[in-house]
């Protein structure tokens, strides 16, 4: 059987190709799944354009695809843990020998029309969750609930702010919102993401740019400024600015990803009030089925956040609208 699969060949440039490729066959441990919806990710961008390299693939090309959702269509060899027409959604990645693989990255992912996954990376997911909305949270509702939870254990009423409200930062604010941090103060440059992110829940919504955000920022914490800034964005300017914004005690996260140097010019500042930087990657397994159960319980709601589904051979479409942020996206969905 022959499939429509997305392969990023990692040559100089770098190139993305939907290209027709044998659909793969299960083994011990696995099972085939039929993709019904994939995620369209800046980690992918980022790959295509040569910001991220795959740190464990054999070989050099890869199908791309880490957020998925389909049914399992085929069981591998003494498989028993799981059947076939199941609705799932896929972990992003699996340990091997001690290291983190990500899917669609150090191994073939999802922007296929079938994909193997190792049977202990399947989440079940209810009848009433569309595909189109579960693929994504692995990664895209995932990474900020892990960064709010875990590595800025976030506390009710605590003031924080977000830079950024693309996938991740849109999110982060429904994320914040549950677990009761307030006030959320959004900022972005874009006049759009500020008007999704107070839809979203946060309470004020600020430009970069403006001279006075600083002010505004402290008025709107009655003067404490914020216990944690959240940086979305992975641009090294936000991270200077976030930091100026920041109470004593207050925790600096790096959620989005850039290889470029982290500044503080206030170093003596940030020492006197006891400021910290946090790093942060991801997520773990049970973030994700958290996410799931939340979503089952309604009490988070991710219609808001499908911004188009596109067909899995228009895949370079859909990288490039993502790239330049045709209609401000949250996430392009890619449908086999």
């Amino acid at each position: 059987m022959i499939m429509l699969a997305a392969r990023l060949h990692l040559g100089t440039p770098r190139r993305l190709e939907v290209e027709e490729v044998p659909v793969p066959e299960p083994g011990p441990d696995h099972v085939l799944i039929k993709v019904e919806a994939a995620g369209v990710c800046l980690s992918d961008v980022h790959l295509i354009d040569g910001t991220l390299t795959p740190l464990f693939l054999k070989g050099d090309v890869v199908t791309l695809g880490h957020e998925v959702a389909g049914t399992v269509h085929t069981l591998g060899p003494g498989v028993t843990a799981a059947k076939v027409g199941d609705r799932v959604l896929l972990q992003a990645g699996e340990e091997r020998g001690g290291a983190v693989f990500t899917r669609g990255v150090d191994y073939d992912g999802g922007w296929a029309e079938y994909t193997l996954a190792r049977i202990d990376t399947l989440v079940p997911i209810p009848d009433e969750l569309p595909f189109e909305q579960a693929c994504f949270i692995p990664d895209a509702v995932s990474t900020p609930w892990a960064a709010i939870t875990a590595t800025a254990q976030i506390q009710a009423a605590e003031p924080v702010g977000v830079w950024g409200v693309g996938g991740l930062g849109a999110h982060g604010i429904q994320l914040l919102r549950l677990v009761g941090a307030a006030p959320i103060i959004a900022v972005d440059p874009l006049p759009a993401a500020r008007e999704r992110a107070l839809e979203f829940g946060a309470d004020a919504a600020f430009d970069p740019a403006d001279p006075d955000l600083r002010a505004k920022i402290f008025a709107a914490t009655d003067g404490a400024g914020l216990a944690a800034a959240f940086d979305f964005a992975g641009v090294a300017a936000v991270r200077e600015q976030a930091v100026t914004c920041m109470g004593p005690g207050g925790r600096l996260v790096l959620v989005g990803l850039t290889d470029k140097p982290i500044t503080i010019t206030g170093g003596s500042a940030f020492s006197f009030f006891q400021q910290q930087l946090r790093g942060h990657y991801g997520s773990t397994a049970d973030h994700v089925t958290q996410l799931v159960k939340l979503q089952r319980m309604q009490r988070v709601d991710f219609t808001r956040s499908v911004s188009a589904v596109v067909p899995l051979a228009d895949a370079p479409k859909a990288v490039h609208a993502l790239e330049a942020k045709e209609g401000n996206p949250i996430r392009i969905v890619l449908k086999p």
